[in-house]
């Protein structure tokens, strides 16, 4: 099976300048736990529901009317490509410890995110317990 089978597509990004309480706003309203960031066309980072608490709300000198994505994000992303073969990506979600990863097509744009919810309803139950142990195991 292929990463493309099972991801979600039709995922879009926001700049590093859109405000936190929009990036709120937008994971309310599409159910989702974390926002690709572009920039130049190209990734620059994600930011996940986590990252507002803990590197926004938890700090002292936060102000959630000033921010911006750009203050709380994970810069750097890992991506897999629609044609990898899901266990591929499964495995480098694991290697990572992270919950979803960008889709990428071969023109290096992205078509969606893997989310370990898409591959639990489509991957074998052993590489999915052992994806979900890994990617869950403390850091």
């Amino acid at each position: 099976m292929k990463v493309k089978d099972v991801m979600h597509k039709g995922v879009d990004w926001v700049s590093p300048n859109t405000p936190i309480t929009e990036l709120a706003k937008l994971m309310r309203t599409h159910d989702i736990g974390c926002i690709p960031i572009g920039e130049d066309d190209k990734l620059v980072g994600m930011v996940t529901d986590r990252d507002i608490v803990c590197k926004g709300l938890a700090s002292h000198s936060f102000d959630a009317g000033r921010a911006t994505a750009r203050d709380v994000m994970t810069e750097g992303i890992h991506c897999c490509r629609e044609d990898d073969d899901l266990a591929k990506a499964m495995h480098h979600m694991e290697k990572l410890q992270v919950r979803r990863l960008p889709v990428i097509n071969k023109s290096k744009r992205m078509v969606g995110i893997i989310s370990l919810g898409d591959v639990g309803h489509s991957a074998a139950g052993d590489l999915l317990t052992e994806t979900v142990r890994s990617v869950s195991a403390h850091h």
